[in-house]
């Protein structure tokens, strides 16, 4: 009956006495001479070796060049003051206004009122932007022959150097109107965390109050989402931190 030859099994005997070895024996059992084994078939064991293509290599080489395209957009969107790129950051959420002071005050005679506010974790590229008029209150008053006109002083100092003003010694201002009845305000502050006030002074006119109506935002960018803030300043304040 035929059989495969390749699941046959080979008996050896030993070339020197004959005897019937088993199978993988190394010397005979009989007369302890080596056994000689038969070399193995290597080509069976060779593997193919797979040749990528040359459309493969394109396509793998297509995939690292769309990836850099994609990533210095990614970097020219977000550095770039282009319209363009300012409208996107925007969207994104990495552009923001933060409203300081919207609404009309008045600051009395010989008196000054101040906003504190804080830069937000991770800013950076921050300034302080807005407007401002001021108009003396002079009803139901005599003729003041001091009358200061309409003129108020606005201030943007760091927490350090208003402690410094607030004693009645000159400090270093980020931002300085002088006595002005009306400003626009624009001034570059440092990155990072930082507290700052915006003060508004009238205490050079003797006897006349200003009315003053001010809008101002900080305007920064961050890489922290507004979103990512709020939770994360909620979970410390839960925390207690």
């Amino acid at each position: 009956m035929p059989t495969d030859s390749s699941s046959a099994k080979v008996i050896l005997g030993c070339s020197q006495c004959g005897a019937t070895l088993p199978d993988g024996a190394q010397f005979c059992l009989q007369c302890g001479k080596p056994v000689a084994v038969p070399a193995k078939d290597t080509r069976a064991a060779e593997e193919p070796v797979a040749e990528i293509s040359p459309l493969k290599k394109k396509r793998h080489w297509g995939r690292w060049i769309a990836l850099v395209l994609l990533l210095a957009a990614l970097v020219w969107v977000f550095a770039s003051d282009n319209p363009f790129a300012q409208g996107v950051q925007e969207l994104a959420g990495f552009k923001h206004d933060q409203s300081i002071l919207a609404s009309p005050f008045t600051v009395t005679a010989r008196n000054l009122r101040y906003y504190k506010f804080s830069l937000p974790e991770g800013s950076t590229n921050v300034a302080i932007v807005g407007e401002f008029t001021a108009k003396a209150d002079r009803k139901g008053s005599a003729a003041d022959p001091n009358d200061t006109g309409d003129n108020i002083e606005v201030y943007l100092l760091s927490e350090a150097a208003f402690a410094v003003w607030q004693k009645g010694y000159a400090a270093s201002s980020v931002y300085e109107s002088g006595r002005v009845p009306q400003g626009t305000m624009q001034a570059d502050l440092p990155a990072g965390a930082g507290i700052y006030y915006l003060i508004f002074s009238n205490r050079f006119s003797p006897k006349t109050a200003k009315s003053v109506s001010a809008t101002v935002s900080l305007r920064y960018k961050s890489w922290l989402p507004e979103w990512f803030r709020k939770i994360k300043g909620r979970l410390w304040n839960w925390l207690g931190l």
